[in-house]
């Protein structure tokens, strides 16, 4: 693994850790007001798209390429993300009638392994130098 590989991966934990606990708070407060998980898991991911993508664009990937080309990728990353968390909770919760609590937690682990190789490689990609010119 590269230094600046190291160097994001620190920096989306620490981004990560600090949102997704008060994040998984906030779900768990939910639910107790008696929200539904699936409901729940909505509104605090889409409060947590939100609010990462500022933090993750400048300072763990220091991308300074098209705003709305890395917001739209952002948003259909997440998108994807979000459809696996809704098909997990249905397939685990619903179904296999797990506690929701613990799947929700284990889901946040899946995903944010995910959403890092997807802003690395696709929403914020370093660009690559221009090839030189030859003075022929």
């Amino acid at each position: 693994m590269s230094t600046r590989t190291l160097q994001q991966l620190v920096s989306f934990g620490a981004i990560g850790v600090a949102s997704n606990a008060a994040l998984y708070v906030l779900y768990l407060a939910l639910t107790a007001l008696g929200v539904g998980p699936k409901t729940a898991m909505t509104a605090v991911f889409i409060l947590g798209v939100c609010c990462t993508f500022a933090l993750n664009r400048r300072w763990t990937f220091r991308h300074d390429g098209a705003l709305g080309r890395s917001a739209v990728r952002y948003a259909g990353a997440y998108l994807l993300a979000y459809a696996i968390n809704v098909a997990a909770l249905a397939l685990l919760v619903d179904g296999a009638g797990l506690p929701h609590q613990p799947v929700m937690l284990g889901l946040i682990v899946v995903t944010a392994v995910l959403i890092f190789a997807a802003q690395k490689l696709w929403v914020f990609p370093v660009k690559s130098p221009a090839p030189a010119q030859s003075s022929r």
